[in-house]
């Protein structure tokens, strides 16, 4: 059937996840058109119906989608390799992070000394 759910368990938070990221950007985007559409000059069901269809439409390519073979193949493979990865300790975040942001700043000291000196350079060249 067109509405079934492919390898049903298999890779649930990953199609989860996915249908309803797919869907809030849908979301807004019907309500950006139902803005868009506030504006004219068109009847209420227009402007409440065309959003509202379009949204529901999108929802069954949606379910579709995450339930097509090729894509459930793929997001139930990468939930199985996400559960492998072997994740960093929350200390060694924080070090990393320390040092990521400490060598970014002694680079802009550097690279500001460089500019200054550069312009002075010319300034006195030109000058």
């Amino acid at each position: 059937m067109a509405f079934d759910i492919y390898k049903k368990g298999q890779g649930k938070y990953t199609r989860l996840c996915s249908a309803f990221g797919a869907a809030i950007i849908v979301g807004l985007g019907c309500l950006q058109l139902y803005k868009k559409l506030d504006g004219a000059d068109l009847g209420l069901w227009v402007k409440t119906m065309v959003p509202s269809g379009l949204f529901v439409a999108a929802g069954f390519v949606i379910f579709w989608l995450v339930n097509k073979v090729s894509i459930a193949d793929f997001m139930i493979a990468s939930e199985g390799e996400m559960k492998k990865v072997s994740w960093s300790s929350r200390k060694e975040i924080a070090v990393s992070t320390f040092i990521v942001i400490m060598v970014v700043i002694i680079m802009a000291v550097l690279l500001g000394f460089t500019d200054l000196n550069f312009k002075l350079f010319f300034m006195w060249l030109l000058g």
